[in-house]
């Protein structure tokens, strides 16, 4: 499938000024899906990304609940509003309910979360069960440092009365750890998110290999610790603040254009 996008009804309905938008969105959209499998962290058809769209009311795109994260495509990405109606499902698939459940809570309260990305791979479920979490040990880990929230585990997500309790406790913070379940990222562009969630990955695995070694471990101070979270950040808002190119997002995009070709054969 081409990451060629026709106007959907849905986006048609909206401001001519954010059909550009609308357009670069889903692309991006369904390039993180396509990554997030070539990388190994998808979970057959289970976990959930989704993107707020421009424009007035709450409005994002997510998954059709049924296809796995290679097949999804900005054409057949679903239009859901925050009441879980929705507007567009070029496939007929509908949503996943704990996607809508977990993804609209956010979207609605942090406006700057304009892209969530859920996983539940092997090593992000495994540190949500330990009880210290995540634990700033190595660099990747470290950018976390007080940036990580913590949501204990109710079952699945299906209760929409979970929804407050899970905002409150992500806070502003841009990374969530759902205990005994798996990981999340906000991001305010696709490409953050992503970055996010792949840099909590590998600390994850990362730790995880620490602790199987059994050796002694060097822990960095708590004034290191803050200063690389700090150093991470302002490399975060170079890019999405000011305007900067974000290098890493596009180089992941021309690694999918090579292992990928026909998704952007036509973009």
């Amino acid at each position: 499938m081409s990451a060629a996008t026709p106007s959907t009804v849905a986006d048609r309905d909206t401001d001519p000024a954010d059909r550009a938008a609308i357009r670069a969105m889903r692309v991006d959209l369904a390039a993180a899906y396509r990554l997030i499998h070539r990388l190994g962290l998808d979970d057959s058809i289970y976990t959930h990304i989704s993107a707020r769209l421009p424009g007035a009311g709450h409005r994002f795109l997510i998954n059709p609940y049924g296809m796995r994260f290679e097949e999804v495509s900005p054409e057949n990405l679903v239009t859901v509003d925050i009441d879980g109606k929705v507007l567009e499902d070029p496939m007929g698939l509908g949503i996943n309910p704990a996607g809508f459940t977990i993804h609209s809570a956010i979207h609605a309260a942090r406006h700057d979360a304009i892209c969530v990305l859920h996983t539940h791979t092997v090593a992000g479920v495994a540190v949500s069960c330990q009880e210290e979490g995540l634990l700033p040990l190595n660099q990747w880990s470290m950018q976390f440092t007080g940036r990580v929230a913590y949501h204990a585990y109710e079952g699945i997500a299906l209760d929409l009365d979970e929804r407050e309790r899970l905002v409150a406790d992500l806070g502003d913070k841009p990374v969530m750890v759902l205990r005994n379940h798996g990981l999340l990222t906000c991001g305010r562009t696709v490409g953050e998110a992503f970055r996010l969630m792949h840099n909590m990955e590998r600390s994850c695995r990362a730790q995880l290999a620490i602790q199987a070694a059994g050796a002694p471990v060097i822990r960095p101070s708590s004034a290191v610790a803050t200063k690389t979270a700090g150093q991470y950040a302002a490399g975060y808002d170079r890019v999405v603040v000011q305007g900067a190119p974000d290098n890493e997002w596009a180089a992941f995009k021309r690694m999918l254009a090579r292992t990928d070709p026909d998704f952007f054969a036509n973009g």
